[in-house]
């Protein structure tokens, strides 16, 4: 890396934190659109309220936004995780994922859970009678209905929590083993991030796990003992995240300089997945399709299965190929282009915890208040991520920021200033 390139500057560790904190709050706020788009979907909906209005642009929002989202989110936890481990020691990292995880889930988890079932509940009592009410029995029972507490959208923070406090056992494991072993897993990380074999390495784990569900795609299923594909599947992500941080300088450059390419060849993996989904909708065409999908790679499954679980093989791993692509090129675009401190995208950085905890609701009770309205479904979705945005911000300045739940979220103190002060501040 020559010394003209941007992350060997003097101020590059500050810029990459910038660049990575700014990553990360985008991904958040990129929830509001993701769990409006559900409710407008023309495909079958994950969740059991949905309006009758209905866009195939809902469809491809919530498949294009689920392939990155939180696969980054665990990378960037992973990250932020080895960077704590780094300045405060594996005792320092627990104490402060316990308090800016763990509390926050024990403190904002009842009441959310209260307010999403009664938002719930009176959305399916709008779509089954037009009025306001709530009525238990008209909760459908299935795969995507939790008969008991769900995790909700927490889900992230339950299972990051976890990962965390696990993080000790296997950094300690790492270190006990002798120099040579060391530094060959550290030659592996590398190869892992850095090559195209390694990142195909990186997804048949998760094409191998993707095979058993529906279309190819792990779903997350709100439980608070989730099932271990979703542990080894996050999982896996957030690993590499630690790794990430080890060799920042090396891969994070790679990212930087190639992520148009890597964007783009994230893209094909995307086109390709949506390809194997509409031969998977058309059963007649499945043991065709197999045969041209699978072709010479058919010594690579281990076991005879049916056709479909084949073709989901192929569909996880176009998808999660997607999904390592795409959160590499958002890594380098983010470096290249939003490393420079701004007072607007630190004052959504600092809102972006709060957002994720509280817009679920707000997004379930405006779908229901949109419900039945002679609106098109687009329109719909912009009225709901507007206003839903517009409370978030709202509440995160009035009862948040400037107390003690906004040092809780974000760990650090703010004082008010003048809008002119907010304006003009670098």
């Amino acid at each position: 890396m020559n010394g003209s390139t941007p992350s060997s500057s003097p101020s590059a560790p500050t810029r990459r934190l910038h660049a990575l904190d700014n990553l990360r709050a985008t991904m958040m706020w990129l929830g509001i659109v993701l769990h409006v788009s559900v409710i407008y979907m023309s495909r079958p909906s994950p969740l059991p309220w949905h309006d009758d209005q209905s866009s195939p642009l809902a469809d491809l929002l919530v498949a294009l936004i689920h392939a990155f989202r939180m696969p980054l989110f665990f990378i960037l936890a992973g990250f932020f995780v080895a960077a704590l481990v780094q300045r405060h020691g594996l005792a320092g990292m627990v104490r402060n994922r316990l308090r800016r995880l763990g509390l926050p889930f024990a403190l904002f988890w009842p009441p959310l859970f209260v307010a999403c079932a009664l938002l719930g509940l009176m959305f399916l009592h709008r779509m089954a009678y037009g009025t306001w009410g709530v009525d238990r029995s008209l909760l459908p029972r299935g795969p995507n209905v939790p008969q008991g507490p769900a995790t909700m959208h927490l889900w992230f923070l339950w299972m990051l929590l976890w990962l965390a406090l696990l993080t000790p056992l296997a950094w300690m494991a790492v270190r006990a083993l002798p120099a040579g072993m060391q530094q060959a897993l550290q030659r592996g990380a590398l190869w892992l991030g850095g090559t195209p074999t390694g990142l195909l390495v990186l997804t048949l784990p998760l094409a191998w796990i993707g095979a058993g569900y529906d279309h190819g795609i792990v779903t997350p299923s709100g439980s608070f003992l989730p099932p271990l594909a979703e542990w080894i599947h996050n999982g896996l992500f957030y690993g590499f995240g630690l790794c990430l941080y080890v060799h920042r300088k090396t891969l994070m450059a790679r990212y930087e300089r190639h992520w148009p390419t890597l964007a783009g060849l994230g893209l094909v993996g995307f086109l390709l997945t949506a390809l194997l989904s509409e031969v998977l909708a058309q059963p007649e065409a499945s043991a065709f399709a197999l045969v041209m999908v699978t072709g010479a790679f058919t010594d690579l499954l281990a076991a005879p299965v049916s056709a479909m679980r084949h073709l989901q093989f192929w569909m996880a791993l176009a998808y999660n190929s997607a999904s390592w692509l795409w959160s590499f090129a958002l890594i380098g675009l983010f470096l290249r282009h939003v490393g420079q401190p701004r007072a607007w995208l630190a004052y959504l950085a600092d809102s972006s915890y709060w957002v994720y905890l509280v817009h679920l609701p707000l997004t379930i009770g405006l779908g229901a208040l949109l419900y039945g309205l002679p609106v098109p479904a687009l329109a719909k979705m912009l009225i709901n991520v507007l206003a839903t945005t517009a409370l978030c911000l709202a509440s995160y300045h009035l009862f948040v920021r400037f107390t003690a739940v906004g040092r809780l979220l974000t760990g650090r103190t703010h004082t008010r200033h003048s809008l002119g002060d907010l304006v003009h501040a670098t």
